[in-house]
């Protein structure tokens, strides 16, 4: 891709890690672990806003996402609990989360961009396509998730989280993670924390 002027467009970012990634045709090789832990714990969701000191990574909730689908039924499996913690895997990547209503001005070619890193992020990690059943119950579990982030951490009104929002979910009490990890319930962890955990449990589904 050229600039004006004839300047080659650079469409590579580099990563902690040291490695280039190149966003337009990337390969599974092109980061670590650990890049993909910080890019999650580093990039927030709902825009960066936050009833909390810390916004809400996308790392931590990957990793709520992934504590609920272990306590549904049917029973997942290790490959299927690594997919679901690697659901939003590629926003660690471009470290962006676009809020909804921002999604349909951005285009085709953020789509694809999307859809490029997903299926790299899916060849590295050995991730399979999703089985119609499955692919139901993780979107029941992520949107009832986004409905109690929206109340817990972002500060919503439940009203709004139905009326505005349109989120038809129950807005659930209990955070997921507190039950494993301690500490405030609905509290955003620090980026460095979350990138550690994300890591650990990523590492223990490797």
């Amino acid at each position: 891709m050229r600039m004006a002027g004839g300047k080659m467009a650079r469409a590579w970012v580099r990563l902690p890690s040291g490695r280039r990634l190149d966003l337009l045709a990337p390969t599974p090789f092109d980061w670590t672990d650990e890049d993909l832990a910080i890019g999650l714990s580093r990039t927030f969701r709902w825009g960066g806003h936050s009833i909390w000191p810390v916004p809400l990574s996308v790392a931590q909730h990957s990793l709520a996402v992934l504590a609920l689908r272990r306590a549904a039924k049917p029973a997942a499996g290790r490959d299927a609990l690594r997919r679901e913690l690697l659901h939003d895997a590629e926003e660690g990547l471009t470290n962006f989360d676009c809020i909804s209503p921002l999604k349909p001005f951005l285009g085709e070619g953020f789509l694809q961009l999307q859809q490029r890193l997903a299926g790299v992020i899916a060849a590295r990690y050995g991730l399979a396509a999703w089985e119609e059943a499955e692919r139901r119950l993780h979107k029941k579990l992520d949107i009832a998730m986004a409905a109690a982030e929206a109340v817990h951490v972002a500060g919503w009104s439940r009203a709004e989280v139905r009326f505005t929002l349109g989120i038809r979910a129950g807005v659930m009490e209990q955070d997921p993670l507190a039950a494993i990890h301690g500490g405030t319930p609905w509290e955003p962890w620090p980026p460095e924390l979350a990138a550690q955990r994300f890591l650990a449990e990523l590492r223990a589904l490797a």
